[in-house]
């Protein structure tokens, strides 16, 4: 089985949406194959609570106006370190980026196909790493020397 044209069109808004909200490190898994109650997660994540919250309220904005749909379920919004819309077809899955590392989700999806996403979305690949490296959260003083 693999991922329905639904399913994609689903991921790509929602991917997209990520990226406009400026979303690190998006990528997008097909888990039809190995999962039965849904056949796709999209990862993303931002350094701060306030960020992963406007990442998720742009998806479910842009989710609902352009293709009407709507969460069945949304998770983890009191804390905002990891903040998951259920769509039944797709999973988002929006993380703070330590939240992102210490889970590691890629790990444990790795062996599933990856779905191609739009340009921007692609863009924020290593961009959590960035982010670390500038503002100094990866054990640096941030110095770029």
């Amino acid at each position: 089985m693999t991922a329905t044209d639904r399913s994609i069109e689903l991921v790509t808004a929602a991917a997209q949406a990520a990226a406009d909200r400026l979303a690190h490190d998006i990528i997008a898994y097909d888990v039809s194959d190995v999962l039965s109650i849904t056949d796709a997660f999209l990862l993303a994540s931002a350094p701060n609570d306030r960020q992963v919250k406007s990442i998720v309220d742009e998806i479910e904005e842009r989710l609902n106006k352009d293709l009407g749909a709507k969460p069945v379920r949304r998770e983890g919004d009191r804390d905002a370190r990891w903040i998951l819309l259920d769509y039944v077809d797709i999973v988002v899955h929006v993380q703070h980026s330590e939240e992102r590392v210490f889970y590691a989700l890629e790990r444990l999806w790795k062996d599933c196909p990856e779905l191609p996403l739009p340009e921007d979305a692609l863009k924020t690949r290593g961009k959590a790493e960035e982010h670390a490296r500038l503002t100094g959260a990866d054990g640096t003083d941030g110095d770029q020397s």
